[in-house]
């Protein structure tokens, strides 16, 4: 069981830096908003989240979600061939708020020691 979790990271962490390269390509994304996160990959390797994050106001953010809904199955077309994998999982794009609510807890704080 140890390995295939020692599988599922190191294949999580490749499709991690591709995709960032791959995301980089689309054109209508502006890439510099568009940050790849994280990636969670199942055990069987059959199912990958991808998480992200924008830079940007609401208006960038509904965009870059349709752009990548949009270019979902280029982009797992893309990681087939440039990975190599026997089976491309199936991916899906997550939007990843994590740096906007500890910037807002930080705001919190900081207004906490204001006062």
């Amino acid at each position: 069981m140890g390995s295939s979790y020692k599988r599922s990271t190191r294949v999580g962490a490749l499709i991690q830096q591709e995709v960032s390269d791959i995301l980089r390509d689309i054109r209508d994304l502006n890439a510099g908003l568009v940050t790849v996160m994280g990636v969670k990959l199942t055990d069987d390797l059959l199912f990958c989240k991808i998480f992200y994050s924008v830079f940007g106001s609401e208006e960038d953010k509904k965009r870059v979600a349709g752009i990548l809904k949009d270019n979902t199955k280029a982009v797992r077309h893309r990681l087939a061939v440039n990975l190599n994998l026997r089976r491309t999982p199936e991916i899906t794009f997550v939007y990843d708020d994590t740096n906007e609510s500890a910037s807002r807890v930080f705001d919190i704080l900081k207004k906490i020691e204001e006062e």
